[in-house]
């Protein structure tokens, strides 16, 4: 599974979805294929990617022994390179489903992509394992404030749980640091704060900057790359970290 990376904190709000749309937003750009998987119950990425709930979803290929899963993948609004196995309500009633269940699902199409982005759910339940079962590449979210780190080092523990129990191949590949302000002691503190915790080494730069357009984009269920020059700086950022995605799934 050396394409599929997992995108994770056990947080709420921190910008798992913001990442893993911002990447999927510059591999577009990049014309380069990806499969975003929507493990979170809420199916935030699906809505902001334009799908709309009834119709296929992760939650039926998960609940099905024999599934297909090009039969649950559907192409995105935004452009032919963007594919989406959709979140739903009913991922709620696979909190306490099979870990081992996605990554075979996953093994069926991961070839057919540049690589395959999860988004987690902000757990470290079963849905959340079940991605980094499937996933060679773990990447944690990170908003640099004080309620942002609470819990960081219990995620990097579920991922040597998971590691050492059910996938070898798993790393933490890095640390992406979503809204960051451009000048802020706080932020700086709790920046060192995460070294001592994850090493220096392991947070990726650049960082995202806090950006009204960010939000502007989720909102219109747009990729930011879509902006132009409204969004030069952001989609620069994301342009470079989908650049180190790439270089994980293909080493």
């Amino acid at each position: 599974m050396q394409r599929t990376v997992a995108v994770l904190n056990q947080k709420g709000g921190v910008g798992k979805t913001t990442v893993t749309l911002g990447l999927a937003s510059a591999a577009d750009a990049a014309r380069r294929r990806v499969l975003v998987v929507d493990l979170d119950p809420q199916a935030a990425s699906s809505w902001v990617l334009g799908i709309d709930p009834g119709g296929p979803s992760a939650a039926e290929a998960l609940a099905s022994k024999r599934a297909n899963t090009r039969d649950f993948v559907v192409p995105s609004a935004w452009s032919d390179h963007v594919h989406v196995l959709p979140g739903s309500a009913d991922l709620q009633r696979l909190e306490d489903g099979h870990v081992k269940r996605l990554r075979a699902l996953l093994e069926q199409v991961e070839d057919d992509y540049e690589a395959v982005l999860v988004d987690c759910p902000p757990s470290l339940g079963d849905l959340t394992r079940s991605a980094l079962v499937a996933s060679a590449h773990a990447l944690i979210v990170v908003e640099p404030s004080s309620l942002g780190l609470r819990g960081i080092g219990g995620v990097a523990d579920v991922i040597d749980e998971i590691w050492d129990s059910h996938n070898p191949d798993l790393e933490l590949s890095g640390v992406i640091l979503n809204r960051v302000p451009a000048v802020s002691r706080e932020a700086e503190r709790r920046i060192d704060e995460l070294a001592r915790i994850v090493s220096r080494r392991a947070i990726w730069s650049p960082s995202i900057p806090q950006r009204v357009i960010i939000n502007e984009a989720v909102g219109a269920r747009r990729p930011v790359h879509s902006y132009g020059s409204r969004a030069t700086d952001t989609a620069a950022v994301f342009d470079s970290l989908w650049r180190k995605v790439r270089g994980l799934v293909r080493s």
